[in-house]
């Protein structure tokens, strides 16, 4: 059958292609050379072939050629649209320097201009203080001056009545009458010298009101500016509270018993921060120190928080990109009592609060296990290990490197399991790292 295909597919070759010969002559003799069917059907071919080369080939480089001109203009135009987007953006950005530099310099002329003001406020307070005092002397010398001149116009008056008693009778001596009109004399002086005295102390007096307003008014704008700056700082303790309260309620953490913990640790003085004390001479403080004492205990709290927060694990153990592959919860008919962490072997472990190295060594299934004991009767585990960098007794800080990730004890792959224990009890690691997202 095959042989058969084959010589009807020759004949038809013969046919179409019937045998050439090529003659070549010269002078001496006359050769020939024989074309086959089959070598005809070759070079007809092959000629075909080169001609459609030939024509595909010229048609993609005229294609290349029109598009590489569309290329190049429109690269052009993308050139062109890109300098003058760098160039808008260039002004933009001198722009916003000019306004940064603007701003710099409205800042630190407002700067200046708010230490000016409490160099002023000083020495006014300073003149205050001068005034009440110099206003206190010119009282006490202007009662004194008072008292004086009632005491000498008495005098006077028992004098004139002297004169008169003694006018109505004999003519008394020629010294006696030297001498009262010389007394008489001193005390009008007196008299005089006292009323000068007086309308200056009353001058002295205007003068110093209209300087106590002038200082009053003063000490009412001094008292404005410190009620927004209190207002200010009450609302920046209270946005900075308020997360943290949330984060450890949302742990399920008991946050007064864990601040009163922290704050036993500083023997008692609540941390760095301490309330205000003025000597009030027994009188109670004023509102200012009041609430100034209520902003540091927010603060206070605040700081006590940030001490909790760094010996409490609300820390992720795996820092390089990984994939959750179970979580906490019945599996398998058994309670899988953590969180496990995939990634590639070798992956650093990290210490999620601070604490101090209880266990460093295998243990059945865990494999290879890091125990951390914390503070607040919180134990975290990191098992399944590679490699273990930390010793027992040793202290670690939030952060620190403890561990590789392994696949070590009953494991099916490269995984840490993580584990968090509540006085013995395991929770749900997952409620403090969520916890915490919403503030760190």
């Amino acid at each position: 059958m095959a042989a058969r295909v084959l010589h009807a597919f020759h004949a038809k070759i013969e046919r179409t292609f019937p045998e050439q010969r090529l003659f070549l002559r010269s002078d001496a003799e006359t050769r020939f050379v024989r074309l086959s069917p089959m070598t005809q059907l070759v070079a007809l071919s092959g000629s075909a072939l080169v001609i459609g080369w030939t024509i595909v080939a010229s048609a993609i480089l005229l294609m290349d050629s029109i598009g590489s001109g569309n290329f190049r203009e429109q690269a052009l135009q993308e050139r062109q649209a890109y300098e003058q987007r760098l160039n808008r953006l260039s002004k933009e950005r001198d722009g916003r320097a000019l306004d940064a530099r603007a701003s710099q310099e409205r800042f630190s002329l407002a700067l200046a201009e708010v230490s000016a003001m409490q160099t002023r406020l000083l020495a006014a307070e300073e003149r205050r203080k001068e005034l009440e005092m110099g206003i206190a002397a010119l009282r006490d010398t202007l009662r004194e001056t008072i008292q004086e001149r009632d005491a000498r116009a008495d005098q006077v008056a028992a004098l004139n009545a002297e004169l008169r008693e003694t006018a109505n009778e004999a003519p008394p001596e020629v010294t006696e009458l030297a001498e009262l009109n010389e007394t008489v004399d001193h005390l009008a002086e007196a008299l005089e010298r006292t009323a000068g005295a007086r309308d200056g102390a009353a001058n002295t007096a205007a003068e110093v009101m209209v300087r106590l307003d002038d200082m009053e008014l003063e000490r009412q704008l001094v008292e404005e500016r410190n009620d927004r700056i209190f207002h200010q700082l009450e609302e920046a303790a209270s946005i900075s509270l308020q997360p943290l309260d949330e984060m450890f309620k949302s742990a399920g953490l008991p946050a007064d018993s864990i601040i009163e913990s922290v704050r036993r640790g500083y023997s008692g003085q609540g941390g760095p921060l301490t309330p205000l004390t003025f000597s009030t001479k027994g009188a109670p403080p004023d509102a200012d120190t009041l609430r100034a004492n209520e902003i540091l205990e927010r603060l206070d709290r605040v700081n006590l928080y940030r001490i909790a927060v760094e010996k409490t694990p609300f820390a992720v153990p795996v820092l390089d990109s990984f994939r959750f592959t179970s979580g906490f919860g019945p599996r398998w008919g058994r309670m899988h009592e953590g969180t496990d962490f995939a990634s590639a072997p070798g992956t650093p472990i990290y210490a999620t609060a601070d604490g101090v190295v209880i266990h460093a060594g295998r243990q059945s299934g865990y494999g290879n296990l890091i125990k951390i004991k914390h503070e607040f009767g919180i134990e975290t585990r990191y098992a399944h290990l590679s490699r273990i960098r930390v010793e027992v007794g040793q202290r670690v800080s939030r952060g620190d490197r403890i561990g590789d990730m392994g696949n070590t004890g009953r494991s099916t792959g490269t995984h840490l399991h993580y584990e968090v224990r509540v006085d013995g009890e395991p929770v749900n690691p997952m409620k403090y790292i969520k916890a915490a997202r919403d503030v760190f």
